[in-house]
């Protein structure tokens, strides 16, 4: 691995964690180059919801690129374009009663955010936006205004500002009343807060530390918009295409956000693509107002339009999404009722979970400890306490049943003794 020491950055993460050379990967297996198979609880940080080179994305990807189809078209219209557009419509739109105009806003997650918040704030006229308490929306200045992370924001170099943090769903352990705050500081002419152009939420913060959000918060955030004229953004990064179970993580709510945020595992098959969806009357951006080189990834659309095709057609995804989150969540009670003096605590919805640690040093090293049994995970939250698990949507139960064994085994031999 001398080439990675003498040639990258520092900046590098993710393989100090995993410090081998990553080779193939097919479904919820990844293999490095001296053969040795791992299951993968990680699914590139969400990028991979349905596995690592699925089969029925990856014959029309190559079918395409083997005809020379548009790899690179900026905006311009394309053959690519227009199946996902058609596609996307009639399988996840419609069914849902959803009326959004679809922006492709460049390739990233972060990307998506920045047009969000920019386009709120020529909407509204108005700078500030509401965020959250250890929210994570990106990596870029716009995105890191709205992000909690402390180490990351200090990244940035400069203040960031507009940007007003309110309690996140039961930040207070419940001693406060939900939204209290935020209402009294909206109403409070004398409050100080800059009239706020809208308010950015996760419905499950993944590396906020895999704190879902309750269906009734959610509800009194979007009445709470309505009231006082503030445009609701979901970021659905992380937990969007299905990660909690249905499509969208918003829908078991039952409400309709203004804008959403979609990218990670949009194309299906971890290739770059990102969405902002828009209620047609917010649509109004100019020609070019918010553009990049790379917003027309064409072989990302041919994957996405595969994917929904293959997977959404139906609710038999949903159902299974829901009924191995419902495993997963037995497995870490299991867990959490024989850990002894360790106290953990089981967090998350549908395929995004999370065992919090009472002494927040010992996630990472039941991490390691099942990185070494051939198992990825990571690590999430302020302090790196939770012990994060999304494994692929299309996982098998015996892999599942594997992964949660080496979970179990991996968390006996850090804790064992500790008091």
């Amino acid at each position: 691995m001398t080439v990675f020491d003498d040639v990258e950055s520092q900046v590098r993460s993710y393989c100090r964690s995993w410090p081998v050379v990553f080779d193939t990967a097919v479904g919820s297996r990844i293999t490095d180059v001296d053969g040795k198979s791992y299951l993968d609880f990680f699914a590139g940080a969400g990028a991979l919801n349905y596995g690592h080179n699925p089969p029925a994305l990856k014959r029309p990807l190559l079918e395409y690129l083997a005809r020379d189809g548009i790899t690179h078209g900026l905006d311009m219209y394309t053959i690519a374009k227009a199946e996902f557009l058609r596609t996307f419509s009639e399988v996840v739109l419609q069914p849902r009663g959803l009326d959004y105009k679809v922006q492709f806003p460049g390739p990233t997650g972060a990307n998506t955010v920045e047009s969000a918040l920019k386009l709120v704030r020529k909407i509204t006229g108005r700078e500030a936006m509401i965020n959250f308490t250890n929210a994570f929306h990106g990596m870029t200045l716009g995105a890191l205004s709205v992000t909690g992370n402390s180490m990351k924001r200090g990244g940035a170099g400069i203040p960031l500002v507009h940007a007003t943090p309110m309690p996140f769903d039961n930040y207070f352990d419940g001693t406060v009343p939900d939204f209290m705050w935020l209402e009294k500081l909206l109403q409070d002419a004398g409050s100080g807060l800059n009239e706020p152009a809208g308010v950015i939420v996760e419905t499950v913060q993944g590396e906020g530390g895999i704190n879902p959000a309750r269906v009734e918060w959610l509800q009194g955030l979007a009445e709470l918009c309505q009231r006082h004229g503030l445009l609701l953004i979901c970021d659905d990064v992380q937990m969007g295409v299905g990660r909690t179970g249905p499509f969208f993580s918003f829908e078991i709510a039952g409400i309709q956000p203004d804008i959403v945020c979609l990218s990670k595992s949009i194309s299906g098959y971890g290739l770059p693509m990102a969405l902002t969806l828009i209620k047609p009357e917010l649509d109004q951006w100019g020609p070019g107002e918010h553009n990049g080189t790379f917003r027309g990834n064409n072989p990302a659309f041919v994957t996405a339009t595969a994917a929904l095709n293959e997977f959404w057609r139906d609710d038999e995804l949903e159902r299974a999404t829901i009924a191995k989150g419902e495993r997963i969540e037995a497995a870490l009670s299991g867990f959490a009722a024989a850990s002894g003096a360790v106290e953990l605590t089981p967090k998350g919805r549908g395929l995004a979970r999370g065992l919090q640690f009472g002494q927040p040093e010992l996630a990472a090293k039941v991490c390691a400890a099942a990185f070494e049994r051939g198992l990825l995970m990571e690590t999430s939250g302020p302090s790196d306490e939770v012990m994060k698990l999304m494994p692929p949507l299309t996982i098998t139960n015996d892999e599942l049943d594997e992964g949660l064994a080496v979970v179990g085994e991996a968390l006996r031999s850090v804790t064992e003794g500790v008091s």
